[in-house]
């Protein structure tokens, strides 16, 4: 794959892939910022071994799902430096925001299992079909089925 076509296909699936990663990091935009970066660059080196036996967009997510899961077995470090904004405590308005509009949300999801969250993100905030999902996932499709359907029965008890 050229890197021409590499850009452009990524264009596509830019917003989508933050809107995913957004969602799994619990609206932590920096977090998911610095995910997405890192899948991206993954993908990148590893576009020559892209053969097109899937749609891009589920090869592209199937590597950021892998960095975030790769993200969640890093031992924790503290993130906030003396000097970095949420120290000095200091965000945009717009990034607030959105922060506080989706909070709730965002909560309830961080309560699920990691595969149930990463089902339900995928299938409702990104219109993803069964059979894709359990091609980014690598599981079955009954699992993902299971998975949404325990994931919309935890997400209701938890936002009731």
């Amino acid at each position: 794959m050229s890197p021409d076509r590499f850009i452009d296909l990524v264009r596509v699936e830019q917003e989508p892939l933050r809107r995913f990663l957004l969602a799994l990091c619990g609206g932590d935009s920096s977090l998911a910022d610095d995910i997405a970066q890192d899948a991206l660059v993954r993908a990148y080196v590893a576009s020559g071994s892209f053969l097109g036996l899937s749609k891009f967009s589920t090869w592209l997510f199937r590597i950021a799902y892998n960095c975030y899961l790769d993200h969640c077995r890093r031992p924790k470090l503290e993130s906030i430096t003396p000097d970095s904004p949420q120290a000095l405590g200091v965000s945009s308005g717009d990034e607030t925001d959105a922060v506080f509009k989706y909070q709730r949300l965002y909560q309830a999801l961080e309560r699920l299992q990691e595969r149930e969250k990463a089902v339900i993100v995928l299938h409702y905030f990104e219109d993803r079909s069964v059979k894709e999902i359990a091609s980014i996932l690598q599981i079955p499709s009954g699992t993902v089925k299971y998975y949404l359907s325990t994931g919309r029965n935890h997400l209701k008890s938890i936002l009731q």
